[in-house]
């Protein structure tokens, strides 16, 4: 068989341009294009292979005259066999009898029971003169055979192949940009139906904000970084929100509040009678999450055996229910926080590095409340009218409070911040919060520490270690004595809250409480 006449190589290249239609599905386009040489210029198997920028070897995407498992083996590092040196060297490469071609490696296998002589044309394609892959087809040849012509004509059919490869890295960079587009219209939305967004015009939240917009429509795996209260759940939820995955469930699981004996069977579930009390089959928080969103609070506070399958789950996304050999998949979104440095716990070998690593994908650090004070007006007004709504009541701050807010430091940041407007509404008969009202709740609410207040230096140490002792008391008793809920009421992460209990020797009370609510 010799080289194609003219005509056959222009009809096949016209049959080739009208493949245009299909260029948006580059898979299909590609494919059609190597059907087109096998049927009309008798060009047997053919393959495109192209360049991973992620894996960084060579794979075939599209094929014609192979099996799927035959195209699957089609993977080659730079350099590697022919098609790694087209690659390299962005040159043709003709072999005329691939069985006395060492370096045709024949990895698909789809040539070991061929007959007759196969000959091998290769080619590079080039996008901007930068190789971006490899035409490659198979002939059955005569010893006689000119091989210019094929590679000539086979050169013009990889340059439409790269322009059919532009044009979709075009498309795709265009749906990129409308996506970003659209995730700040929904911010925009969001905001206007009182929706979950950001309140807080600074530097480091608008940094924030861009960099939850860069990784809301990916796949990857988010961590976020910052003390207790800083909004870290709201982040998560906007992320979700932003996402494909916004219609499926959002799964929060705060692991410092569930016990370490029962956490594995919170996120993984268990089968009846896996532990002592266990009556029934339970769904974990993984499953209840699939095609959704899991959001793992405390991340920190894993212990090493939770660590380990959940290091599985981030790799294989599959896992066993406790008491079960059955393995699960999910498809799920994981996304962690924490208020502790977690490389200093993978240097003192409290967390595991892998772990770290696969959490580690996307990081986002939330400045505290007190790094950028002016958003903290804004978030006075966000709350208020919240309670407005709520509670029915229309509050005021006279300048002299909102003074003493702005100069405060909460320690306990938007979510201390939260908590106080919502007790003034509850506790103040007065529509204008005064400083003198306002001034206790400061400096009861979380912490002994002075606040910048004019008149707080005249009052006694003492006095401000009783106030905050009776205020986790207080908290305390409206929660049934449970710590983690009276942390969370009070802004405090359940480490906080357990110092503090320690701290005023508060177990005796927490004890009586509980036991008086067990009897009554």
């Amino acid at each position: 068989m010799v080289s194609p006449p003219h005509d056959l190589a222009f009809a096949a290249l016209t049959a080739i341009c009208q493949v245009i239609d299909k260029a948006l599905d580059l898979e299909s386009a590609l494919k059609e294009i190597l059907r087109i040489l096998s049927e009309e210029l008798s060009m047997q198997r053919a393959t495109v292979t192209l360049f991973d920028q992620d894996s960084g070897r060579l794979s075939i995407s599209a094929s014609h005259g192979l099996s799927a498992e035959e195209s699957e083996r089609g993977v080659y590092r730079l350099g590697e066999g022919v098609t790694g040196r087209i690659f390299a060297t962005a040159e043709p490469y003709v072999i005329p009898d691939i069985s006395k071609e060492p370096l045709f490696l024949d990895k698909t296998g789809s040539r070991s029971i061929a007959r007759g002589m196969i000959s091998f044309i290769g080619v590079p394609i080039l996008l901007h003169s930068e190789p971006i892959g490899v035409l490659n087809v198979d002939r059955l040849f005569d010893d006689d055979t000119e091989y210019d012509l094929d590679v000539d004509f086979l050169k013009v059919v990889a340059t439409l192949i790269a322009q059919f490869i532009s044009l979709n890295d075009q498309i795709r960079e265009r749906e990129q940009n409308l996506v970003r587009e659209n995730l700040s219209l929904k911010s925009q939305i969001s905001r206007e139906n009182k929706g979950p967004y950001i309140v807080g015009k600074s530097l480091a939240m608008s940094e924030v904000e861009r960099q939850l917009h860069k990784v809301a429509p990916t796949k990857a795996t988010v961590l976020l970084l910052g003390e207790s209260g800083v909004g870290k759940t709201l982040i998560a939820r906007i992320v979700h929100q932003l996402s494909e995955r916004k219609d499926h469930p959002f799964i929060k699981v705060n692991c410092a509040a569930i016990p370490e004996n029962l956490l594995e069977a919170e996120l993984f579930g268990a089968e009846r009678g896996a532990y002592t009390g266990a009556s029934q089959t339970r769904t974990g928080r993984f499953e209840e999450a699939d095609q959704g969103t899991i959001f793992l609070d405390e991340i920190g506070e894993l212990n090493p055996a939770v660590q380990a399958k959940l290091l599985r789950v981030l790799q294989e996304r599959e896992f066993e229910r406790l008491g079960s050999s059955r393995t699960r998949t999910v498809d799920v979104r994981i996304m962690a926080a924490t208020n502790r440095d977690l490389r200093e716990q993978v240097q003192q070998g409290v967390f595991r590095p892998d772990l770290y690593y696969r959490l580690n994908v996307f990081p986002i650090e939330v400045p505290p409340l007190r790094d950028r004070k002016e958003d903290i007006t804004g978030l006075l007004s966000h709350f208020l009218r919240k309670v407005e709504q709520e509670y029915g009541r229309n509050l005021f701050l006279s300048p002299e409070s909102l003074s003493a807010l702005l100069a405060y430091d909460w320690p306990g940041n938007v979510r201390e911040m939260e908590n106080l407007v919502e007790r003034l509404a509850i506790m103040s008969d007065s529509e204008t919060i005064t400083r003198d009202f306002l001034t206790p709740y400061l400096l009861g609410a979380l912490h002994s520490d002075p606040v910048c207040i004019t008149d707080t230096q005249s009052m006694r140490p003492s006095s401000l270690k009783d106030m905050e002792r009776k205020e986790l008391l207080s908290a305390l008793e409206r929660n049934g004595w449970i710590q983690y809920k009276a942390a969370d009421e009070l802004g405090l992460s359940p480490r906080q809250m357990g110092y503090r209990v320690k701290k005023y020797r508060l177990e005796t009370a927490i004890a009586q409480g509980r036991a008086a609510l067990r009897h009554g």
